[in-house]
């Protein structure tokens, strides 16, 4: 049986990730702030699908406990065949308003704590010549979007990169660029359910995401659009001048 670490992994995505590994057989390391939830997640997991869930509480914002992330990846006695980095969250797309520290942070966990995490997971995964790396972006790597869309879009392009130059060596990565989902992400910011100005059938769930990226990661793809919609719509912001996708990127949040 192989380990997924999966950071993010209190709610949301990273939860469904988690759901659907360990109903495939795959123990789990669960990583983010709240203890507590990822405690419930893992008694959940562990009684219903018998395996081994390790609970990890971390901010990977502080350095100190990004070093205990970094640390589990590197443990060669507890490998893990398998690394999702699913943290994150978004601004308002007033960037000249926000702060510019929440600002710095925001790029520094879509980004720095990504690259961190994939650098120590590659070590031992390209030692036993297998593994697999999955990054949630987003769509909106294609769609102009104040600094979300330029964090996630370096996700994008980093993954392709690297899928290409590490998939002959037995380590896949994925970037997942699912749009808009059915999660707590927009809550978040404010934003109370049905009030994102966005049409309800571009909506995603979360089961759908998570199954579609999986399949797309087994198969080795370097990035994965969940829905038709949204692969077309990325191909659509390709061709489009950027003003126009620009006022579609302001669509929600």
């Amino acid at each position: 049986m192989t380990t997924a670490l999966i950071t993010g992994a209190s709610s949301g995505l990273g939860a469904e990730y988690a759901r659907q590994l360990a109903a495939r057989g795959v123990h789990l390391v669960l990583v983010a702030r709240g203890e507590s939830a990822l405690r419930a997640l893992a008694d959940e997991l562990e009684t219903k699908h018998r395996i081994a869930a390790e609970v990890l509480p971390a901010d990977l914002l502080d350095p100190a406990d990004l070093a205990t992330v970094v640390a589990r990846l590197s443990d060669d006695a507890r490998p893990v065949a398998t690394l999702i980095n699913n943290a994150g969250y978004g601004l308002p797309l007033e960037f000249e308003r926000n702060d510019i520290e929440d600002e710095v942070r925001h790029l520094r966990l879509h980004d720095e704590v990504a690259m961190r995490l994939m650098h120590a997971a590659l070590q031992g995964m390209l030692a036993r010549g297998e593994g697999r790396i999955m990054n949630v972006a987003s769509v909106a790597a294609f769609i102009p979007r104040s600094t979300y869309s330029a964090a996630k879009r370096w996700l994008v392009v980093f993954s392709t990169w690297a899928n290409d130059r590490y998939a002959p060596r037995g380590v896949t990565v994925t970037a997942v660029c699912p749009g808009y989902t059915h999660t707590k992400f927009h809550e978040r910011l404010g934003l109370p359910p049905g009030e994102e100005g966005v049409p309800s059938w571009m909506w995603l769930t979360a089961r759908t995401v998570v199954a579609q990226s999986l399949r797309d990661a087994v198969r080795g793809r370097a990035v994965s659009i969940p829905s038709v919609r949204y692969r077309l719509l990325a191909r659509l912001a390709r061709i489009l001048p950027a003003r126009i996708t620009a006022r579609i990127g302001e669509r929600g949040r």
